[in-house]
């Protein structure tokens, strides 16, 4: 069983930064492939980006290119997600969510296992 939690969400202004930790337990992140969605009201929940177990490769949303940036740190059984030049439109429930036995980067929501409860973003503009 593994149990994912997400903490540093809150409400900024367009511009600003602010960087979502995810920290796994009960197993460790560089044996899954870790992904970040997010869901707005009144729509599904969505891709952001993903990490394969051995970290080497990542994939963005064409929306969060050059703005946002997934790491890990295996030390501390942590993901992260970076995000820069926020926009209104990346307000939103941000999930982060992890799958045991996927090949590449899954982009579909129901690949993944073990979801975090979410923690919310919000950017006024």
């Amino acid at each position: 069983q593994v149990q994912l939690g997400e903490s540093g969400g809150g409400s900024v202004q367009a511009g600003d930064s602010l960087r979502l930790s995810c920290a796994a337990s009960g197993r460790t992140v560089s044996t899954l492939t870790m992904g970040w969605f997010r869901q707005a009201p009144g729509n599904e929940r969505a891709f952001v980006t993903g990490m394969t177990r051995s970290g080497g490769s990542t994939n963005y949303a064409d929306s969060v290119k050059g703005r946002f940036t997934i790491s890990r740190d295996n030390a501390k059984n942590t993901v992260y997600l970076q995000m820069n030049s926020l926009k209104p439109e990346d307000t939103a429930v941000y999930y982060c969510a992890a799958a045991t036995a996927a090949y590449g980067i899954p982009t579909m929501a129901q690949v993944y296992d073990y979801w975090g409860q979410g923690t919310q973003v919000t950017v006024s503009s």
